[in-house]
């Protein structure tokens, strides 16, 4: 089972990363994408990383601020998350696809879905 984990409350300004795991199971040969949602918003796309880890693709709003990262061996993907911004409060959640040509931004390529975590920024 998917799960998102790291959010918190943080300042504007501030930092974290948050980790994308499968119960202990591996993330090899999967595109894994990040996704948000606030309250009564549709969800839209954050970042994605492809399943050979060379294609990472980013919203223009995180673009320069945000990098995604998988670590195979620590069967995880990452999303580290700079100078947050309080338009970057929403839950955040993780999904996978084993599309072997993703377009990684489209939410219907994906198969799998995680709990999200709630990430916060405010002052």
């Amino acid at each position: 089972q998917l799960q998102a984990s790291g959010g918190g409350l943080m300042q504007p300004g501030g930092s974290l990363t948050l980790s994308c795991s499968n119960s202990g199971r591996s993330l090899n040969g999967y595109n894994v994408g990040w996704f948000r949602h606030s309250d009564g918003d549709e969800r839209d796309f954050v970042a994605a990383i492809s399943w050979t880890g060379y294609k990472k693709l980013y919203s223009d709003s995180v673009k320069g601020r945000f990098t995604i990262s998988r670590d195979n061996a620590k069967k995880a993907v990452y999303l580290q998350m700079l100078s947050l911004k309080p338009e970057d409060t929403a839950v955040y959640c993780c999904a996978t696809s084993r599309e072997r040509n993703p377009i990684l931004s489209e939410g219907y390529e994906y198969e799998s879905w995680g709990q999200g975590t709630q990430v916060t920024v405010s002052s």
